[in-house]
């Protein structure tokens, strides 16, 4: 078999296998590939005013007690411990969905009586979110990222 592999065999052969190659890359590889949205569409603006997101950070750190999250059947309840008291009772939350921008949620809005608020279940889909909690307590800034992993399938097993 290798007596009649000449060197125009070879060229063929290696022609043949990056033919295969590129129609690999063009056809098949780009169906693995997650979408690699932009998170803002104010890209440089948020990069300019990004000192004003580390200084809300720390001072989120050095809070005695932390908001805490909870998934529940109805949505995502986050909680406010009672030493922090946002001024006005007024908070912003922005859940932005990694893959797509479209399932993105931004809102302003006032705690209950509780000290919390939920986001429902209605406005959410099975995935990975970040979730960032923004308020002010004596004119400072505060902030607050989680990573969510909105489950509720899992949820409504459970439930039965």
């Amino acid at each position: 078999m290798f007596k009649k592999f000449n060197w125009g065999h070879g060229i063929i052969l290696g022609l043949g296998s990056f033919i295969a190659f590129i129609l690999f890359m063009i056809f098949i590889f780009p169906n693995g590939q997650q979408n690699a949205e932009m998170v803002s569409d104010n890209y440089y603006d948020d990069e300019l005013n990004y000192q004003q997101i580390i200084d809300a950070k720390k001072n989120a750190e050095l809070l005695k007690e932390t908001l805490r999250y909870e998934q529940l059947a109805t949505g995502i309840k986050v909680n406010f411990p009672e030493s922090v008291n946002p001024d006005k009772g007024e908070i912003h939350f922005d859940l932005y969905r990694t893959n797509d921008s479209n399932l993105d949620i931004k809102k302003d809005l006032n705690l209950d009586s509780q000290k919390s608020f939920t986001i429902p279940k209605q406005v959410l889909s099975a995935g990975s979110y970040t979730l960032k909690v923004k308020w002010s307590q004596d004119k400072k800034p505060y902030q607050i990222d989680y990573d969510v992993q909105w489950k509720y399938r899992s949820y409504f097993r459970n439930l039965l």
